[in-house]
């Protein structure tokens, strides 16, 4: 087992990954950018079609009246497409970030998704990736020698990407289906052991690329609501866990593309 792990399948699929990642280096970084802000982008379009309904759920909710429903989705509107313009343009990244946390924050208090637990995992997953755009904004401090990073400097960046690799994992508790079939007796161990990878960070670009490949699958089967008319409501639902899911793979792809950082198996096997 020993030598198939060492000059098997596993190492020919990590040279697999590292051409794929050579060969989409220029890319990568904004695609990741591109999928994490997607849901942003969406639910701010969506506060704008949907004004008088958002408002109109927050004060029956509530009861707080017409003038803070407003407020709370003008709000959602600018600062979601806000954030999202300041990310796509690389300007003011980490205000941007904490823009979109305070998002996250808002709406779990104000649709009560405190009290949902798939929504909750799948808010706090959110904030992941969004944790883990800030870890990529985070410059490298400087040191005495130009462009080589000391290790208290970069401290900050290596926890943001642990605590961003953790929560990342809590999508993926969301879509397992723990069903008595073929199919999931074989998906929910792989699932899960590949989830444990990324939170440990071991063997981390490949698990987290394989992941990425998963979950994009996953979401083009459940969430296909360009498939369902436009009266039905849950398209709506199907269209905001799309765009919420699409986010998370865009988490996954930073992982891919900024590796695991310095609190990780990865990294200690290499001072080893």
């Amino acid at each position: 087992m020993n030598n198939f792990v060492q000059n098997g399948l596993l190492p020919k699929l990590e040279d697999t990954v590292d051409k794929v990642l050579r060969h989409s280096k220029h890319i990568l970084p904004t695609l990741a950018r591109l999928c994490l802000i997607s849901t942003f982008i969406e639910d701010g379009f969506r506060m704008y079609l949907q004004w008088s309904e958002q408002r109109e759920f927050m004060n029956m909710s509530w009861g707080c009246g017409y003038f803070l429903a407003t407020m709370f989705v003008l709000f959602n509107l600018v600062g979601q497409l806000g954030g999202s313009i300041m990310v796509l343009i690389r300007y003011q990244v980490p205000y941007a970030c904490f823009l979109l946390f305070s998002i996250i924050v808002v709406q779990t208090i104000g649709y009560s998704i405190l009290w949902d637990l798939p929504f909750l995992l799948r808010n706090l997953s959110l904030c992941g990736a969004v944790l883990l755009l800030l870890a990529e904004s985070k410059q490298e401090g400087r040191s005495l020698f130009a462009g080589v990073p000391t290790l208290d400097e970069n401290k900050p960046k290596n926890y943001m990407q642990l605590l961003g690799r953790i929560l990342l994992v809590f999508m993926f508790i969301t879509v397992l289906r723990f069903e008595f079939s073929l199919l999931q007796f074989i998906q929910i161990p792989v699932a899960c052991s590949l989830m444990i990878l990324v939170t440990v960070g071991f063997k981390t670009k490949l698990s987290a690329f394989v992941l990425v490949l998963w979950l994009t699958c996953l979401n083009f089967w459940l969430n296909a609501w360009w498939t369902l008319d436009l009266h039905k409501s849950v398209r709506d639902f199907l269209k905001y866990d799309f765009f919420q899911t699409l986010s998370v793979v865009g988490g996954l792809l930073m992982v891919v593309y900024l590796g695991p950082g310095g609190v990780s198996i990865d990294d200690y096997k290499k001072r080893w």
